[in-house]
C-alpha cells in the first residue's frame, strides 16, 4: 500500500458538494493499492457544518489538522454580522444586485489582497505539518484540492521542497470564474501568475468537469493538453438506503413534490422556475395546491425575496442545511428533483456536483440550464429527465406539467438509462484518480 497525502480545506466536519469529493476518494483509495494520509484544518470557517460525516471517515486512516489564519470575523464585524454566522451565499451577487457601501470595501479589500483567495493563512502551518507527515510516513505522492485554491499553492511548495509526484485536483475554474472576485491590474496579474505557476508545475492535472480544463487551455495555451484529466463527480449507491429505510414522516403523500438540494445566490435563482410555475397558472393548467416545493439548503437573501413574492409561496417549504444522509433521503421522497445552473457565460461547461446524486437516485429531474453544454449532453446521456434553457419559461412551463401529469395518471415521469447512470459511480472516479497517482512508476 502507497501513502499519498491529500490536501483539503473542505473536509468533515465541513458540509457541501466539495466534501463529498474528496471524501469518497479517501473511502476508496485504498481498493487501489493507496493509503490516504490527509492533511486539513482544524478551525475552518465552513458555510456548512455536517458532523455526521465524520463517521464516513474510516476509522484508521491519519487526519491531521492544523491552524488557520481566518479573516471571517473580521469582515462579520465589518458588515454587523454574528460571529459563525454563513457569509458565503450572501458575498457573492450578480450584475443587477447593488452593493451596499461596507460590501464594496468588503470586496475591494478580498480582490485586492487575499490572493488567490481568503484560505490564503493556511499556508504558514501546513507547508511544515505536510512535510513532516511526507517523512514520518513515507508518502511519494501529492494530491490536493481546490478550491480554495490555497491548496495548490500548498501543494506546490511541498512538490518544489520534496519532488514527489503531484496531483492537482480542481473542481472550479481558477481565475475569471462567475464566483472569482474583479481584481484590478496588480493583484489579478499576480492571481494569473500563481494559477499558471500550479499548472504547469503539477505532474497532472484532475478535473471535476471538462469545461475547466477548456478554461485553462483558453487562458495558458502553451500548457500541456496531456497533463489533464476529466474525472467526473458521481454518486456512491452506499448512501442511498432501500426504500424500507427511509424515513417517510418526510414525504408528502398524493403532493406533486419538487425538490431542490443545494445552495442558491446571484445568478443561480429560482427567478425561471416561478415565472413558469406562473405562466401555467395563468393558463388554469397548475395551481399552488397542485405542487409542493422544496427548497433545502442555504439561499441569498433575494432568492428567499423570490419565495416570498411568488404566487407560489403558500406551495414552498425552505429547510436549511440538512447532514448528507437526510438530504439522499429527500431525494428519495421527491416525485422530482430540481437542477439549477448559473446563468453566466460559463454556464454551458457548468456541471454542479450535485447533478450526480440526482440521477443517482433514478428520480426524473428538470434541469434549468443551457440547452448545449455538459448538463445537455448528461441529461440526453442518463435520460434522467426534461431540460429547458433558463430564458426558455414555456419549455420549462411544459416539461412542469408533463411530469405533473404522469403524475396524477400515475405514468412513468422518465425512462432512465440505468447502465448509463451507473458509470458515475463515486468508485470509478477514484479509480481515476489512483491511476494518475499510478503514472510516476512509470
Amino acid at each position: 500500500m502507497k501513502n499519498v497525502l491529500i490536501i483539503a480545506y473542505y473536509f468533515p466536519p465541513s458540509g457541501g458538494p466539495g466534501v463529498q469529493r474528496v471524501l469518497k476518494h479517501i473511502q476508496y483509495l485504498r481498493d487501489f493499492g493507496w493509503n490516504p494520509i490527509v492533511l486539513t484544518v482544524s478551525n475552518g470557517d465552513f458555510p456548512a457544518r455536517d458532523e455526521s460525516l465524520l463517521a464516513k471517515i474510516p476509522k484508521d486512516i491519519i487526519v491531521e489538522r492544523t491552524h488557520i489564519y481566518e479573516p471571517y470575523d473580521a469582515y462579520r464585524m465589518l458588515m454587523g454580522q454574528k460571529k459563525g454566522m454563513p457569509i458565503d451565499v450572501n458575498v457573492i451577487k450578480n450584475d443587477h444586485q447593488k452593493r451596499t457601501f461596507k460590501e464594496r470595501i468588503a470586496e475591494a479589500i478580498r480582490a485586492t489582497f487575499f490572493i488567490p483567495d481568503a484560505r490564503i493563512g493556511w499556508i504558514p502551518t501546513a507547508v511544515p505539518k505536510a512535510l513532516e507527515l511526507i517523512k514520518k510516513h513515507s508518502i511519494i505522492a501529492i494530491y490536493n484540492s481546490s478550491p480554495p485554491y490555497t491548496t495548490s499553492l500548498i501543494a506546490r511548495q511541498v512538490k518544489r521542497k520534496t519532488g514527489l509526484h503531484w496531483v492537482a485536483g480542481f473542481r472550479d475554474p481558477w481565475t475569471e470564474f462567475l464566483t472569482s472576485p474583479k481584481r484590478w491590474f496588480f493583484p489579478a496579474w499576480i492571481d494569473r501568475k500563481l494559477e499558471l505557476s500550479v499548472f504547469s508545475e503539477a505532474d497532472a492535472i484532475e478535473c471535476a468537469w471538462i469545461g475547466i480544463i477548456k478554461d485553462a487551455l483558453r487562458k495558458f495555451p502553451t500548457l500541456d493538453e496531456r497533463k489533464f484529466h476529466h474525472v467526473p463527480n458521481g454518486y456512491d449507491s452506499t448512501d442511498y438506503p432501500s426504500m424500507d429505510h427511509v424515513d417517510m414522516s418526510l414525504s408528502k403523500p398524493g403532493t406533486f413534490t419538487l425538490t431542490y438540494t443545494g445552495s442558491m445566490y446571484g445568478r443561480r435563482n429560482p427567478s425561471s422556475l416561478f415565472a413558469a410555475l406562473e405562466l401555467l397558472s395563468a393558463r388554469g393548467e397548475l395551481s399552488p395546491n397542485d405542487i409542493h416545493l422544496r427548497f433545502i439548503g442555504r439561499f441569498g437573501n433575494e432568492v428567499h425575496e423570490m419565495f416570498q413574492s411568488t404566487s407560489f409561496s403558500s406551495s414552498i417549504e425552505v429547510i436549511g442545511y440538512v447532514p448528507h444522509e437526510k438530504s439522499i433521503s429527500y431525494l428519495l421522497v421527491s416525485d422530482v428533483l430540481l437542477l439549477i445552473v448559473d446563468e453566466a457565460k460559463e454556464s454551458e461547461e457548468i456541471v454542479p456536483g450535485k447533478v450526480y446524486e440526482y440521477i443517482g437516485s433514478f428520480k426524473p429531474v428538470i434541469a434549468i440550464a443551457p440547452m448545449q453544454g455538459a448538463i445537455a449532453d448528461l441529461m440526453n446521456e442518463t435520460k434522467a429527465g426534461g431540460i429547458a434553457h433558463q430564458s426558455d419559461i414555456e419549455g420549462i412551463a411544459n416539461i412542469i406539467l408533463e411530469m405533473y401529469r404522469a403524475f396524477k395518471e400515475g405514468r412513468s415521469l422518465a425512462q432512465p438509462n440505468i447502465e448509463a447512470i451507473k458509470s458515475y459511480e463515486r468508485r470509478e472516479s477514484t479509480r481515476k484518480l489512483a491511476h494518475l497517482l499510478d503514472a510516476h512508476q512509470s
